[in-house]
């Protein structure tokens, strides 16, 4: 059985790339058996994808990578895939037993996408169109949000000029705009609107939420991750700011409007969505006019 070492110790959006290149080796050698460096911030939502053996804990501190290190030097590698392209990650790699290694060369990085199929050409795989699917088989209960076929905008910290970065175009909605935005989008789609949020609830929520509104229009704060991910799976269209939600969506294969910067070269990230749409960043209204008059919508 062939043993293989990826890793991925940073966010969950970028698990999520990762998650196409595991799915492709499974696929490829199904007998194989996966393990993954995790950080604190994706560890739990790895261990949810049982096509993942293994899952180690990369701890800040010193002591806790020489204690990760002396754990995964007891074992041999067939591969060892360093796919979140960190120096530490490099070094603990350089020192381990493996048969093959992948060290990414951020230099030469066209897209994230064409990095997995060079990994895959360098293991003597192939890349098939199905491995995008990377969402299935999971332990993961899909029918906790009974409600199908809505739209969900996910409003976090991204819309908020004072918590964002502060050189990308403030799209930071007024209230009475983004109510108006929110009426309009049921108004046309004829569907629910559900909005989500980060960790923590914007203020112009609360206050719109506080009041009676349209009840087609629901807000659901306090979700974790895997809870934004049901969502996204019984949605019809996603409505966000780029970020790990919409790697979900693409995963699903859920449509979706992605709102970029348009100084960044998103590309890297998004060559391979599926029904997708992307908008720059820009004041409110015209960002909502432009939404609203998508085919998308």
């Amino acid at each position: 059985m062939n043993n293989y070492l990826i890793f991925r110790t940073d966010r969950i959006g970028d698990f999520l790339l990762t998650a196409i290149l595991i799915k492709s080796i499974k696929r490829n050698d199904p007998d194989c058996s996966i393990s993954l460096v995790s950080s604190e911030k994706n560890f739990e939502y790895i261990n949810t994808f049982e096509n993942i053996d293994k899952v180690f804990f990369l701890k800040k501190g010193l002591i806790n990578k020489l204690l990760l290190f002396f754990s995964l030097n007891k074992l041999s590698y067939n591969s060892i895939i360093v796919h979140d392209a960190k120096n530490r990650s490099k070094i603990i790699s350089f020192f381990l037993k493996s048969k093959k290694k992948y060290i990414p060369n951020n230099k030469k990085l066209v897209s994230y996408i064409d990095e997995i199929k060079c990994i895959l050409k360098y293991l003597n795989f192939n890349f098939d169109d199905v491995d995008l699917n990377t969402l299935g088989n999971r332990n993961i209960n899909y029918s906790k949000f009974d409600q199908k076929d809505y739209i969900l905008l996910h409003f976090d910290e991204k819309w908020i000029f004072s918590k964002y970065i502060k050189s990308y175009v403030n799209i930071e909605p007024t209230e009475k705009d983004l109510e108006l935005f929110l009426n309009s989008l049921s108004l046309k789609s004829n569907k629910h609107i559900i909005v989500t949020t980060g960790v923590d609830t914007p203020d112009i929520l609360q206050s719109i939420f506080k009041r009676n509104l349209n009840n087609k229009i629901q807000l659901i704060n306090n979700t974790n991750f895997i809870d934004l991910e049901c969502l996204i799976n019984n949605s019809s269209l996603l409505i966000s700011c780029h970020g790990s939600v919409s790697h979900v969506a693409s995963a699903k294969n859920i449509k979706q409007i992605d709102i970029v910067d348009e100084g960044y070269n998103y590309s890297k990230w998004t060559k391979h969505f599926r029904k997708y749409k992307s908008i720059n960043r820009k004041p409110f209204n015209e960002l909502s006019f432009e939404i609203l008059n998508l085919n998308f919508v």
